[in-house]
């Protein structure tokens, strides 16, 4: 107690939230509920104490002090951080004993303070009023899943609340959660993971997972899809393409999701990876788990020139037509040969024109590929000639023939999808945050697609045309973007194609047509059969597209077809061809959270809440009655008891990661390895001077030479030396 001289502080407030002496409560964990409500209309921390359990380990006493209880031990070493101390020897504390019949008692409450309480303003400080509650867990979770760490999380509720006093914590207190949740998770991560998509399999028979352990039992890959990539790949899996994503995770695993084209022409992701490195035997698994995923292996493969990949893809998938990348091929062209002759040159753009056509010959690629090369002294070029040899893998002349070559002929669809990603994803977020931030973008991209969809199905573009029947029919057949193309391949047909000649070949009819903007000195020749709407077009759109082209479109309207031939619908381009209803995708947090009544409960409170204020928003008075209404049932649930124990924060972790911390480790964290895209590709001394050449060289003021400043330049320097000492000279010889 304090002495008799001193000043003795009593607590202000609302004296109902006191616990006074004889106040039951069902557990002690319950009384902590109290502790916050206390100290913020009092102004002063309250601190647990000592507890006693009796010899069966059954909790008997429990002592709550306030936060300037005792005295600070005082540390006398060198070197340590300099903190204040809160503690002044207040003897004010609270003591609960356990009834007979199983509930806790307030037998002592000592009062009296020693020092004066905070100032009102100032609550927001005190330790027993900050705290990260269950809304607050739940929003840095949710902010997480779309890369918003805890120091924007805490902004972005500062923003929704007005205030930071109304957010009853501070920045530190939510950088400290995510702090607790890492180091909760820490060397349980890949185990975590590998549990979770376990526990999805079993809640989803159709989605696949495989996972890969080191000899040393880190974790070596992990591939998974679910059933909506499946149903995705059933459509758009034809052409495939994959490249490696860096830094999407604390252990640089790589990442390496599959990208295939939708019906609207956008991205889709049909499966992921993470592996731990980027060795052919590492692509060689992962292509065997994507195949037993699927079931088939896709027709066509297109990746940059990695040669891990190229022996994968050549072992676990010899059917598929691999090609590589012509933009990481032509990105080289410049470093390889020198600024000063693609620059300065019209051959990079002569070479071009024969690299990227997909109108010429095998024979007319060939031909025109060495008078180029002849023509600026490049026939021996070595690297140059490495190209040749693997035109068959990355020329489109050399694959016109095969359907849907045109579809993807770079992976810039794959650079694409791994910027998206990026943008959910860090390189410092663990494997659980991983896993979190990839289910979000899903999400967001299977939300764009049902977007599309709804566009499509609700929305009626403008016909140009309403008397070529054609056009409309295309409307009904394909997702408005596919239409869209269609309807200015039909507008060119009627407003710059002209026939030039027709007649009969082998019972078709052949047409040569003419682009009145582009005259050629050779045409466009369309062979049809009306008796089965057989057509085709030497530009073979279709083929590389699947899409028809303005030829065929003259020529059918030519011939007055009315009806659109069924076998030019490809079916990836239709609409619905996926089932809408089948584009939810299952978060893990679904399947935790099934069956459980709370997590509903709350969803729908959140919503009726939104949905009277948006409701009363304008009506003043309603909003002050239902203010009114929120604020005396919250009178109402202060003085509300709960007999269960309220969860402690690794319960709330447990709950969050899907699993508790295990005993033994099943599968390790990752080893951290430097992976390709970690650094810079290691240029030759021959391709550095290339480069350098095409540069312009900084110049000296002092020399006009050029390699240096005029701040290193020796001659400056040597100059400068010869003042000085013939300065120095001088002023000697006039001393004596």
């Amino acid at each position: 107690m304090p002495m008799n001289d001193a000043i003795v502080y009593k607590e202000r407030g609302v004296r109902r939230v006191s616990p006074g002496t004889g106040k039951i409560f069902y557990t002690p964990d319950v009384s902590e509920s109290l502790k916050p409500r206390y100290a913020h209309a009092s102004g002063f921390s309250v601190r647990k104490n000592t507890s006693y359990n009796n010899s069966k380990g059954v909790l008997r006493l429990k002592y709550f002090t306030c936060s300037k209880e005792g005295f600070k031990i005082p540390n006398k070493g060198k070197g340590k951080r300099r903190k204040p101390s809160k503690r002044i020897g207040c003897e004010a504390h609270i003591k609960l004993q356990l009834t007979d019949d199983g509930k806790f008692e307030v037998y002592i409450f000592q009062e009296e303070h020693n020092h004066s309480f905070v100032h009102e303003e100032d609550l927001q400080f005190l330790t027993s009023v900050r705290r990260v509650d269950h809304v607050k867990e739940n929003a840095i979770q949710a902010l997480s899943t779309i890369n918003l760490g805890p120091v924007r999380a805490f902004n972005v509720l500062k923003s929704l609340y007005g205030s930071y006093e109304e957010i009853g914590a501070t920045r530190t207190d939510f950088k400290n959660y995510k702090r607790d949740l890492n180091q909760y998770i820490g060397e349980n991560d890949a185990d975590m993971v590998i549990k979770r998509l376990a526990k999805k399999k079993e809640y989803c028979p159709n989605f696949s997972f495989e996972y890969e352990v080191n000899q040393d039992g880190t974790l070596g890959g992990v591939f998974w899809a679910d059933e909506i990539s499946k149903i995705n790949y059933m459509v758009f899996g034809d052409v495939v393409g994959f490249d490696a994503t860096y830094r999407s995770n604390k252990y640089d695993m790589v990442f390496v999701p599959f990208t295939g084209i939708d019906n609207h022409n956008r991205n889709v992701t049909l499966g992921a990876a993470l592996l731990g490195s980027e060795t052919a035997d590492s692509y060689r698994w992962l292509l065997r788990m994507y195949v037993k995923a699927f079931g088939v292996a896709p027709k066509v493969v297109v990746t940059d020139q990695d040669p891990a990949m190229k022996r994968a893809i050549l072992d676990v998938l010899p059917d598929s037509r691999h090609r590589l990348c012509m933009w990481h091929i032509w990105e080289k062209l410049t470093p390889k040969l020198g600024p000063v002759l693609c620059n300065t040159t019209d051959f990079k753009k002569t070479l071009a024109k024969i690299v990227w056509s997909d109108s010429i010959s095998r024979n007319e690629f060939e031909e025109k590929w060495h008078a180029i090369l002849s023509e600026y002294g490049l026939s021996n070029h070595e690297w140059l000639g490495s190209l040749y040899n693997i035109r068959h893998d990355w020329i489109p002349a050399y694959y016109l023939e095969e359907n849907l070559s045109g579809l993807m002929r770079t992976t810039s669809r794959s650079e694409s999808e791994n910027h998206f990603f990026k943008q959910f994803c860090n390189p410092q977020s663990t494997l659980v945050e991983f896993f979190s931030h990839f289910e979000t973008a899903m999400e967001a991209q299977r939300y764009e697609h049902r977007k599309n969809d709804h566009e499509t199905r609700y929305n009626e573009d403008e016909l140009w045309f309403p008397d070529f029947v054609l056009e409309e029919q295309a409307l009904k057949l394909f997702t408005r973007t596919i239409f869209l193309d269609q309807q200015l391949e039909i507008y060119d047909a009627i407003n710059k194609c002209a026939s030039i000649s027709r007649q009969q070949v082998d019972g078709r009819m052949k047409f040569e047509i003419e682009e009145l903007s582009q005259p050629r000195t050779s045409y466009f020749e369309v062979m049809f059969r009306n008796e089965d709407q057989t057509i085709s077009c030497s530009c073979r759109r279709f083929e590389q597209w699947g899409l028809l082209c303005r030829h065929i479109f003259y020529v059918l309207r030519l011939c007055y077809v009315t009806e659109f031939p069924k076998k030019y619908v490809a079916k990836r381009w239709r609409r619905e061809v996926v089932p809408n209803s089948s584009l939810r995708p299952i978060r893990y947090d679904d399947i935790e959270n099934k069956g459980d009544d709370i997590q509903e409960i709350l969803r729908e409170i959140r919503f009726a809440n939104e949905y009277a204020i948006n409701r009363l928003v304008q009506d003043k008075e309603q909003l002050c009655l239902y203010r009114d209404y929120l604020k005396a049932y919250m009178s109402k649930a202060d003085d509300v008891q709960v007999v269960a124990p309220a969860p402690t924060r690794r319960d709330r972790f447990a709950e969050m990661t899907g699993t508790s911390e295990p005993c033994d480790f099943i599968v390790r964290n990752p080893v951290k390895t430097r992976t390709k895209g970690t650094h810079k590709r290691l240029k030759s001394a021959r391709e550095i001077a290339i480069t350098q050449a095409g540069k312009k060289q900084k110049g000296c003021s002092f020399c006009k030479g050029t390699g240096h400043n005029v701040r290193t330049c020796s001659l400056r320097i040597q100059s400068t030396k010869e003042k000085e000492a013939t300065s120095s000279s001088g002023v000697t010889n006039m001393q004596e």
